[in-house]
């Protein structure tokens, strides 16, 4: 079960070099990999299959659950049991023959666990909130090294604090979670030339006043790089892209986007009616590991002069590459879930993401940058996004932001509880762990 070469990671910006290396097959082998830590007084920490790694790994022991990659999927109960090391593309392919789809986010290869975990902001959220709130059960390795099965009755503060707590308070070896009754989707995006941006963002923020819960959305700026294997109309350009994900019929949905149409001369659209399982085309998200550094700031709402004073900070002129996207949030997001969680901020209205690339770029800059898009959006601003800080984690500022002072707290006493001496990680939102 020990090896001695870590685990590929899609974030490559840190190095993972634990002491030892732990390759689980199912939740006995997690357990069994707890106990041994805690008995040697070794550090856990937890890498699965996705896109985030809050910090590197020095020494203790690694669980790298990628083993644990079983999907199955109930069409009756219209669930899903998957497995720590799955991605969503396997759920979404095992969903998808029986008329269902769960609430995954813009990537195939995502760890959809460790998304679960952090909350879950997908494609179809502002019609059915997040991920977290479809959990059934959780199956967890706490500190003490017992295999829990987690549920509303059994275990309820766990089950509070798992969803949308991380990875803090164990290593999670399964869900059970519900899917949704999704077979297809209107969706795509249009992209314009970046000096179209401000007038873009404006028509945007707009728009977004008007559209149902059913229409979920994002805008996106970024200037390509010239390389050869992107489309020659993106090639070293600055351009601005609007994603859009609607659930209504497609001739409703040409009806919705028209607005943005009309926003500016369109370089490339996409948009069109599509099987559930195209998803991922809305977004196209790199699938190559890479190096990078990214926050996402929870805001109340935003103003079109804010919107815009972040594009002139993070646009071509800015001292590095920046891709900032804005999601819209609202809808479900904001509504009460059947049972209370650790989610914070539902009442943001959008998520402002920040993401640099780090081959050859100084991390002070970055922060630099970043602080000063905070303080242009600062009238709005809640906190931090746990499932999109992407490097930011080891600042305290940073990990006091994931979480409301008084959920923060509750997840403190929780953490106090179930791990007192400290095995996964220093104070709450302080970890080792891999998304």
């Amino acid at each position: 079960m020990t090896t001695h070469t870590p685990p590929e990671s899609f974030q490559t910006a840190f190095t993972l070099a634990p002491e030892r290396l732990v390759e689980p097959v199912g939740p006995a082998g997690v357990r069994d990999a707890v106990r041994d830590a805690a008995a040697r007084g070794l550090h856990v920490a937890v890498h699965a299959t996705g896109h985030g790694l809050p910090g590197p790994v020095e020494g203790g022991v690694l669980i790298s659950t990628r083993r644990m990659d079983e999907v199955e999927v109930d069409p009756l109960r219209g669930t899903a049991r998957i497995g720590a090391g799955v991605t969503w593309g396997r759920v979404i392919a095992a969903a998808a023959p029986h008329g269902l789809a769960p609430l995954n986010g813009s990537s195939p290869g995502v760890g959809a666990v460790s998304y679960t975990l952090g909350g879950g902001l997908g494609i179809l959220a502002r019609e059915f909130g997040y991920a977290a709130d479809h959990v059934r059960s959780l199956d967890v390795v706490t500190a003490d090294g017992v295999l829990r099965h987690v549920t509303p009755d059994a275990e309820p503060d766990l089950f509070w604090g798992l969803r949308g707590g991380g990875h803090r308070l164990g290593v999670v070896t399964g869900l059970e979670i519900g899917l949704v009754a999704v077979e297809r989707l209107y969706g795509g995006s249009l992209t314009f030339d970046g000096e179209a941006a401000p007038e873009v963002l404006r028509c945007y923020l707009e728009w977004t006043r008007t559209v149902p819960d059913t229409c979920a959305s994002s805008v996106a700026a970024l200037r390509y790089p010239d390389a050869p294997q992107l489309p020659e109309h993106l090639r070293g350009r600055y351009v601005v892209s609007v994603r859009v994900a609607y659930t209504g019929p497609a001739a409703r949905g040409e009806e919705l986007v028209a607005p943005l149409r009309a926003a500016g001369p369109v370089l490339s659209d996409s948009l069109r009616e599509m099987p559930y399982t195209e998803n991922h085309t809305i977004h196209s998200d790199p699938p190559y590991p890479h190096a990078y550094y990214g926050e996402g700031l929870m805001l109340r709402d935003l103003d079109a002069g804010s919107a815009v004073r972040v594009l002139e900070l993070t646009g071509p002129e800015a001292p590095m590459m920046t891709v900032v996207q804005l999601n819209h949030l609202g809808g479900a997001l904001a509504a009460a879930p059947a049972h209370d969680s650790a989610v914070p901020y539902r009442e943001a209205g959008f998520l402002l993401r920040l993401l640099s690339p780090l081959d050859g770029t100084d991390v002070t800059a970055v922060r630099a940058l970043y602080a000063e898009v905070a303080g242009a959006t600062a009238p709005y601003d809640l906190g931090r996004s746990l499932n999109f800080s992407f490097g930011g984690g080891d600042r305290a500022e940073s990990c006091r932001a994931l979480h409301e002072p008084r959920t923060r707290e509750r997840l403190a006493g929780l953490v106090s509880r179930y791990d007192p001496a400290s095995l996964f990680g220093g104070a709450y939102g302080v970890s080792r762990d891999a998304r």
